[in-house]
């Protein structure tokens, strides 16, 4: 037995080959050694910390939402099972079908105007929907109280007709825009309502699933029929919420439905699915922020593996006495790595304790964000796959220099001191990172629910991380390669930038992914911003009209044109229709890929016409003339073509009203959705359509100034038509597009934050090097001046540096957006890069400023007696 006397106390090597004893001899020397505290670990900590608990707070959220949505399932959707028809009300037959099952709540929703009919017709767009007398089967009602707290309520009762008037509760943004208030009159269609509350807790609103353009407005089903608004074509979508009586279960349900009513219009959900939309917006929202907190990790990863390599280089000495009497490079090993994994745990628990706190912090934000309640609390899975994030970065990052240590010779050891000692670890230990990397790729797969998307985030990671850690040996290639400039202060620089042990890796690796996100984030959004303020004043129309009567088109034309200035009034018949049949076989059967089935979800808007549009991309064959009065042909979109491989030739079966109509496709055209006009993916040729039962659809060109008087005399003259006003939709999609670059910017800044830390960590692990080069400089006769102008010279020029490659490469990511994905012309906006270099620059001359001058602050005799 070997006896050897450390700063940490005596130990005892173990006799060879008794394996447990050697583990319990590392424990007890890491145990006495992390008892000098977290010196050189608080980066390592941090870099943990952030990133783990970005990712278990997104989910813990994630699974209090999913939670939420399971509990309430039964009021999100209204009904254990949900039949929608989009555009008419269900046959007796089906009727009959449902009520044999159970009790039957009917609603209907549509856009329509609300006008206050005290004020000349001021009007504005609004979500109407009408509920039968047992809304809701499920769920409570709540509306705002006298104290503005939400208050359950009996909404029928609000609803109910009183003298002669029904009532309506309406949302609290229309009260605003209209000015009304509990009492108020408010023309909907034929009729008035009267306001008698504010909408605070609709608990089926987000089972709709639609996308709103306007405030929710509510009235019950006498009311909706008092306002004539329910014409033959009219845009509603008819809902049909069923409680199931005792002993019906959900399978037993749909496979009756199937089996009894097979051509049903309808979409049947049950309540464990209640919201899709919601649903899929949440995994996806849970997958990227994951994503993102797991890109913060691996960033942080390179903090991790640079304090490892730090603390290593600092306990040389320790490593190199213990090989000296005896101790085996196993032994080494495990020493340093069960400190590691303790330090780990540390960083991992705070991250973990952020994810469990974070969420119930975020609680009443999020109450007034979703449309459904969360339910907050402690999700041991959420956090177990966090943790699980934690320890494999953790692995992955200081396995290479926990190797390098245990394989390198003592006077190697010794000699790190001047001289960095190269190679690399024995296959064991890469064979080690391999399986740590690879299990947490496999772990970002499988907790992802689109393993395609995680599957391309990994490979991406992987490429972009090896991008950088490439372009840092570059730079210091280059470094090395541009000689010894004349400028003491250049050539101290340079020097600095390649000499062993340098930040230069590090800077690049750490601070570049998050820069090249906001980069790339800065030209997209700026791009789409001009993209859509160059198109609209010369391309946009000012309004859409929805739901024109075919007897009301020559009057409404002539209201519309009356107005000073309109031009360019376009009326296009509407019909809704389901694609039933591909050359004679069942849509869903020839389908050619899962990308396009969009294709067949519910009915698709139609329309009928004899010439071609002005303008019109013909991809292949040729419209029918004008005066074709032959068998039906259909002229169909790029897309539908692609759905299933078809052309010029091809039938198509189409269902129009319950009626299957076959046509022959005659045109593949291309649309341009960017013009912001009237497009129709399906269009028949004439003679077939012109006695179904259809409404219209109109565009017109205004100006700015004569857009309040259009829209005031349509609201007055035609109750039934609605006017989108086609900036506020804009403004509607613009205001999420803002949103969602709000979130990816504010996801970018935890990378940044994180590469940030990893800088921070650099500059603290060169630390010792730099007091000892300012020390001797300043012997040697340089000024505290010259040596700081040095030291910012260096990181200066590794901040432009990063700043160049994160600028081209972010550039690059927004024209792949731009151009493939959004298909708009880029333009490069070079105020994007400029900032992004402002930035980084920043970052790094205040991290090295810092560094610089502690270490300029020390004292010349002691750094150069112990050295």
């Amino acid at each position: 037995m070997t006896a050897t006397t450390l700063s940490t106390g005596t130990v005892t090597a173990p006799p060879k080959g008794t394996w447990l004893s050697e583990w319990k001899l590392a424990f007890t020397i890491a145990r006495r050694e992390l008892r000098g505290g977290l010196s050189g670990f608080r980066i390592f900590i941090a870099c943990l910390a952030i990133g783990v608990g970005a990712i278990a707070t997104v989910q813990s959220i994630s699974s209090g939402i999913e939670n939420g949505m399971r509990s309430d399932g039964r009021a999100i959707l209204g009904g254990d099972v949900a039949a929608r028809i989009l555009y008419r009300e269900a046959t007796p037959e089906q009727l009959a079908f449902l009520t044999s099952r159970g009790e039957v709540m009917t609603s209907a929703e549509m856009r329509a105007m609300a006008r206050d009919p005290q004020d000349g017709g001021t009007s504005a767009l609004v979500e109407l929907k009408s509920v039968s007398p047992n809304y809701p089967l499920y769920g409570t009602f709540e509306i705002q109280g006298p104290d503005g707290l939400p208050q359950a309520v009996d909404i029928q009762a609000l609803l109910a007709e009183r003298q002669g008037r029904f009532g309506t509760v309406v949302e609290d943004t229309l009260a605003t825009r209209l000015n009304l208030k509990t009492g108020s009159l408010v023309s909907v269609g034929g009729t008035e309502v009267e306001v008698r509350g504010l909408i605070a807790r609709e608990p089926d609103k987000a089972g709709s699933g639609s996308f709103s353009l306007g405030p929710r407005l509510m009235v019950s089903d006498a009311a909706l029929a008092r306002t004539e608004l329910v014409q033959p074509g009219s845009l509603i979508t008819w809902s049909y919420q069923v409680r199931l009586k005792d002993g019906i279960g959900i399978k037993e349900f749909r496979e009756q439905a199937k089996a009894e009513l097979p051509d049903a219009p309808w979409r049947l959900r049950d309540y464990l699915n209640a919201a899709p939309q919601l649903s899929r917006f949440i995994d996806r929202m849970t997958l990227f922020l994951t994503l993102v907190g797991l890109t913060a990790l691996l960033v942080g990863g390179v903090g991790v593996g640079n304090a490892v390599r730090a603390y290593m280089d600092a306990k040389s000495n320790t490593i190199a006495m213990l090989k000296c009497v005896g101790a085996s490079g196993s032994l080494i090993f495990k020493t340093y790595l069960i400190q590691i994994l303790a330090l780990s745990s540390i960083g991992i628990a705070i991250g973990l304790a952020v994810g469990t706190a974070g969420p119930l912090a975020a609680g009443q934000a999020l109450a007034e964000v979703l449309p459904i309640t969360a339910r907050i609390g402690v999700y041991p899975q959420a956090l177990a796959i966090a943790a699980g994030f934690g320890f494999l970065t953790a692995l992955a990052f200081s396995l290479w220099p926990l190797g390098h240590a245990r394989e390198v010779p003592a006077i190697a050891l010794f000699r790190e001191v001047v001289q960095k000692a190269k190679g690399t670890p024995r296959f064991a230990y890469l064979l080690g990172i391999a399986a740590s990397g690879l299990a947490l790729g496999t772990l970002a797969v499988a907790t992802a629910e689109e393993k395609g998307f995680a599957i391309s985030f990994v490979i991406g990671s992987v490429m972009v991380l090896g991008l950088f850690w490439l372009a840092g040996i570059g730079v210091t290639k280059l470094a090395k390669a541009a000689g010894r400039p004349r400028l003491p202060v250049l050539r101290l620089a340079l020097a600095n930038i390649h000499r062993p042990g340098s930040p230069t890796s590090a800077v690049v690796l750490s601070l570049g992914l998050g820069l090249t996100v906001l980069v790339a984030i800065a030209l997209i959004e700026g791009n789409f911003q001009k993209e859509v303020s160059d198109r609209l004043p010369t391309d946009a129309p000012a309004f859409f009209f929805v739901d024109i009567q075919p007897d009301q088109v020559e009057e409404f034309s002539q209201t519309v044109l009356a107005v000073p200035g309109t031009e360019d009034l376009n009326l296009v018949p509407n019909l809704r229709a389901r694609i039933v049949a591909i050359n004679g076989v069942e849509a869903e059967k020839a389908l050619k890929t899962k990308e396009y089935s969009w294709v067949l979800n519910g009915d698709r808007g139609i329309t009928w016409q004899a010439k071609a549009p002005a303008n019109d991309t013909v991809l292949a064959g040729e419209w029918w003339p004008a005066d074709y009065q032959g068998p039906p042909k259909l002229a169909v979109s790029k897309e539908i073509a692609e759905s299933f491989g078809i052309g010029p030739g091809a039938t198509m079966t189409i269902n129009v009203l319950g009626r299957d109509i076959e046509g022959e496709v005659a045109v593949v055209r291309e649309l341009d959705w960017d013009t912001i006009t009237i497009n129709f993916t399906l269009v028949f040729s004439p003679g077939v359509l012109e006695s179904a039962p259809q409404t219209y659809l109109a565009t017109v060109r205004v100006p700015e100034a004569s857009e309040s008087a259009v829209q005031r005399n349509v609201a007055v003259k035609f109750s039934n038509i609605s006017a989108v006003r086609v900036k506020d939709a804009l403004d509607t999609v613009s205001g999420i597009l803002m949103n969602v670059g709000l979130a990816v910017r504010l996801t970018a800044a935890v990378t940044l934050l994180a590469g940030t830390l990893v800088l921070a960590g650099a500059v603290a692990a060169g630390h010792r090097r730099r007091v000892y080069d300012a020390v001797v400089l300043k012997v040697l006769g340089a000024t505290r001046t010259t040596v700081l102008r040095a030291f910012l010279l260096e990181y200066g020029l590794l901040g432009l540096i990063t700043a160049a490659i994160s600028g081209i490469l972010g550039t690059v990511v927004a024209w792949i957006v731009i151009t493939e994905v959004m298909d708009f012309s880029f333009h490069f906006m070079p105020w994007a890069v400029i900032s992004t270099a402002l930035i980084c620059t920043a970052i790094t001359l205040t991290l090295g400023f810092i560094g610089t001058w502690r270490a300029l602050g020390q004292p010349a005799a002691p750094v150069l007696r112990i050295d």
